[in-house]
């Protein structure tokens, strides 16, 4: 389908990198879309009329909106309204179980309200949550420190509130109807001061503001100056963008513009934080605590009201204190129906400066989170306070075999055809190990009353009566020279298939874990590959798989969970290509983790920096460590953009994913294995003295040591509900810890 011939070429989009399809409003109008891609990228189209749209919608793959959010793959649900999308998905009530944070459930919220990322004027909208800016130490077990989220931001202040109520009582103009603010709390103006710092903003800001900064005065420089304009300025009601939650490079002058000069001779620079963060990255990692902190999970359903919800508009905005200027509302005025151009440019850089509404989601009151109390005691909780008697450890499992348990994969989805902890030995016998219910928790999900004696894991029938050994051994030769670790193997999201590399052939391998066989061989390195590692799986399984070779390059692949192969096609299964050669390191690659969260990929080779490359194949960046990190073994990277490696001699390193190093530390084990909590919080790890400690991830500091086991630790993976830990021991069994990050967290240290 032709729409319009262009003059150049902009840009091009392979059909098969699509993932999600988003209706969008472009100025108040129903025009636009947004094409969510595989690489992480989406792009904006705005077209000329809404029957285009659906044109368009009808011609690109039929991918809805995505997985995310529990809603079938159609293209009708891309043309749905937001309120429709809203309503039919789950994600409601996923948080209010508590299985996604506030911060993904507003995320949510803007993204099917319409705000994105490709439209300053529609940006996503986060709350304000902290009000203390002053004080060295911020307790966030105090109420006081948090912002009544019940109230806009404008009525906070009861002096200002009750000024703004005046001017609509005693509105006088004919032509305008009444409202409480003459701005916006977002505008692409406020988003640009917000982000004034960093590229690409820095050159929109100057690109709108005939190529000059704005006046030192009225620049964002400091964060409690911020928040005290906005509590007292009858001109300024700014709420905050999602970076203040995750960006803390927003804070930092690093390309040194020159910014100004305030009256008071100050220059302006970074932005100053309050003092109880020391560094931009406490700053944003103390208010993202206080946004998931108990007193905001209790209220913020009342903020969703005021922004997406029934206050939005009518009766209940007034009452609320919570009305803008007419033309800030989806439906006030059709761009279309105006002839007059001039008229209809006018109206378009009013709607422009003036900002724009999220569509309105819901028309009555949104429900409440339950409290995490509360959950304790509800079947299906993921969040079971675990009586401080219950044992530390909860079961061993010793297999037949003598051999080190060098890999363990625990895929424990209650929806798996079957959940099992899947573990290989040293001599390449694998073991397929039921998961039966989640520890023995009444209530837990998956938990069935007869199965409540059981203990969580069950050997592996074939293994336990030395039956069928036959169908669990990897026969094919591995080089000689290569070391088995927990790095030579991966298996899939399902449990079904076991991918193997060190070859001699320079070939990784996929099999069969029902059968043994081998189903799979891939080719595409010039030398033995010596690691492997996989994304998160996408829903129906999908993933990337990242292969690392002695040739010192790494290739990413594609596993399809449809057809159980690398690659897309099965009927070129033989020859798959890879999606990208990542290349950089001088020397053999030993570790490597990817994100598909995040769209990266982190190497290590047997000596140098770690490389992040992109999903793509770019490389972004070197990690480069003290001097005495320069032999890296083990990587483990969260999808909030947190990366642990661990290097030769007990030493470790946490990066920013932008390349900071955030800290280090030294200990005297040599760690074999490492993983991060699915938050990204805590770190776990274990190693030859057979001893599994849990720290804080941000500063390394202890927060649990587990009493030791009679054997080293090779290998450990955790349940999907983050309650189990099962490590592989260099004896030939696995150890089942009792494990509750909960417990370690400060909300929990003084309440429960």
């Amino acid at each position: 389908m032709v729409l319009a011939y262009t003059e150049g070429l902009h840009g091009k989009w392979m059909f098969s990198e699509i993932r999600a399809v988003f209706s969008r409003r472009y100025l108040l109008q129903s025009t636009a879309l947004e094409v969510f891609m595989a690489n992480r990228t989406s792009v904006m189209f705005n077209f000329p009329d809404q029957a285009t749209v659906k044109k368009v919608v009808y011609s690109l793959p039929r991918v809805g909106v995505g997985t995310s959010y529990g809603l079938p793959q159609a293209r009708r649900i891309s043309l749905a309204s937001p309120r429709q999308l809203f309503k039919s998905s789950n994600m409601t009530q996923r948080w209010q179980r508590r299985e996604i944070s506030n911060f993904e459930y507003l995320m949510f919220l803007n993204t099917v309200a319409g705000r994105t990322y490709n439209d300053l004027n529609q940006y996503p909208v986060f709350p304000w949550v902290i009000t203390n800016y002053e004080s060295e130490e911020l307790d966030l077990t105090l109420p006081g420190n948090f912002r009544d989220l019940s109230k806009p931001i404008g009525s906070l202040n009861p002096k200002r509130a009750v000024f703004y109520a005046e001017r609509y009582e005693t509105w006088e103009d004919d032509q305008i109807p009444p409202h409480h603010y003459n701005t916006h709390y977002s505008t692409a103006t406020s988003t640009l001061s917000w982000l004034v710092r960093i590229e690409p903003f820095t050159t929109f800001f100057l690109n709108a503001n005939e190529g000059k900064f704005d006046y030192p005065e009225r620049t964002f420089s400091s964060v409690a100056k911020s928040w005290r304009n906005c509590q007292r300025d009858t001109s300024d009601v700014k709420e905050l963008i999602p970076e203040f939650y995750y960006l803390p490079e927003m804070f930092v002058n690093s390309n040194s513009y020159n910014l100004g000069i305030r009256e008071d001779g100050t220059v302006v620079f970074d932005v100053e934080l309050p003092i109880w963060a020391k560094k931009p990255e406490d700053f944003v990692r103390i208010n993202r605590m206080g946004l998931e902190s108990e007193f905001v999970s209790c209220q913020l359903h009342q903020w969703i009201d005021l922004i997406f919800g029934y206050k939005q508009r009518g009766p209940e905005a007034v009452r609320a204190l919570n009305v803008f200027h007419y033309l800030t509302y989806e439906g006030s005025v059709n761009l279309d129906s105006i002839t007059d151009s001039g008229i209809r440019e006018a109206m378009e850089a009013h709607i422009q400066n003036l900002g724009q509404m999220p569509s309105q989601l819901l028309i009555e009151p949104h429900p409440p989170r339950s409290s995490a109390m509360h959950l304790c005691f509800l079947p299906q909780s993921p969040l079971m306070f675990k009586d401080q008697m219950q044992q530390d450890v909860i079961m061993v499992l010793k297999f037949p075999s003598n051999s080190p348990v060098t890999h363990v994969a625990a895929n424990t989805l209650p929806h798996l055809s079957t959940p099992a902890v899947v573990t290989v030995t040293c001599s390449r016998l694998f073991a397929v190990n039921r998961w039966h219910n989640t520890v023995g928790l009444r209530g837990a999900p998956g938990y069935s009353l007869e199965q409540a004696h059981h203990l969580p894991i069950e050997m592996d029938p074939l293994i336990a009566n030395n039956a069928g050994v036959n169908k669990r051994q990897i026969t094919d030769l591995v080089d000689q020279s290569i070391q088995i670790n927990a790095h030579c193997f991966v298996v899939t999201a399902d449990n079904r298939y076991i991918l193997v590399c060190g070859f001699w052939d320079k070939s990784f391998r996929v099999y069969s874990t029902e059968t043994g066989k081998l189903t799979q061989i891939v080719f595409g390195h010039w030398d033995v590959v010596t690691c492997l590692a996989r994304s998160e799986s996408y829903i129906g399984g999908d993933c990337y798989i990242v292969s690392g070779s002695r040739d010192a390059t790494l290739l990413l692949w594609y596993w399809s969970g449809r057809h159980h192969i690398i690659g897309d096609n099965p009927n070129n299964s033989d020859y798959p290509a890879p999606r990208a050669v990542l290349t950089g390191h001088d020397h053999e690659v030993v570790s490597v983790s990817v994100c598909a969260e995040l769209g990266l990929v982190i190497s290590g080779a047997k000596e140098g920096p770690c490389l992040v490359h992109t999903i793509t194949g770019d490389l972004l960046r070197a990690l480069e460590g003290p001097e005495n990190c320069v032999y890296p073994r083990l990587i483990s990277v969260s999808s909030e953009g947190h990366c642990i490696i661990y290097y030769e001699r007990g030493r470790f390193c946490n990066f920013s994913i932008n390349g900071k190093l955030l800290g280090q530390m030294e200990t005297n084990d040599s760690t074999r294995a490492l993983l991060l909590s699915s938050d990204g919080q805590n770190l776990v790890t274990g190693g030859d003295n057979g001893v599994v400690e849990v720290w804080q991830a941000c500063d390394f500091k202890q927060l649990y040591v587990y009493p030791g086991c009679d054997a080293g630790i090779r290998a450990m993976d955790l349940s999907h509900d983050q309650r189990t830990l099962i490590t592989g021991m260099a004896s030939g069994s696995i150890v089942a810890f009792n494990i509750d990050f909960n417990r370690w967290h400060y909300e929990h240290q003084n309440r429960y």
